[in-house]
């Protein structure tokens, strides 16, 4: 005999909303304790891999809002991958300030920063996944591009009394 209510989403293993509920608890538990057991290395490929996700995400949506995502995807990477910020600094022979700065957005990651970026990033995702290590930049443009269209009210009335189009020439 079929059991229909399978299809509808019904789990007729329980006879009781606390069985299920006891189930579902001895389930959560089961998983937390495998998470827990994972091997270091395994979670921060994990992490790398979602990073270059929600990077590549980011890229493919119509977002345009006036958030700086360069700056959260850096950090998330940078805190990932080192317990001190500083020992990221160090490896990438830039100062603690500088790095602080761009993350709080208190100023614009240098060129030599950028590259810096690309260059390590490179070498970290090397063993973990096929990522393109420009994408730093295409992020990092796409937030200068979003954050200029955002405030577009503020801007375009000026640029408008100063721009006209007279016929084209046949």
């Amino acid at each position: 005999m079929i059991n229909l209510n399978s299809e509808l989403g019904i789990d007729s293993r329980y006879k009781t909303k606390r069985e299920r509920e006891q189930d579902s608890i001895a389930l959560m538990q089961a998983r937390l304790e495998r998470l827990r057991n994972l091997p270091k290395q395994q979670i921060l490929r994990a992490k790398l891999m979602q990073l270059k996700l929600k990077m590549e995400d980011f890229l493919h949506s119509t977002i345009n809002d006036n958030q700086a995502h360069f700056t959260q995807f850096l950090e998330f990477y940078v805190d990932t991958l080192y317990s001190k910020r500083s020992d990221f600094t160090r490896d990438l022979n830039i100062t603690a300030v500088s790095l602080s700065q761009v993350i709080n957005k208190h100023r614009e990651p240098k060129e030599e920063f950028l590259f810096k970026l690309l260059f390590h990033s490179e070498m970290v995702f090397k063993d973990v996944c096929k990522f393109d290590n420009r994408i730093w930049l295409e992020v990092y443009f796409r937030d200068k591009i979003n954050q200029k269209l955002s405030l577009q009210s503020e801007w375009k009335e000026k640029w408008d009394k100063q721009v006209r189009f007279s016929e084209l020439p046949v």
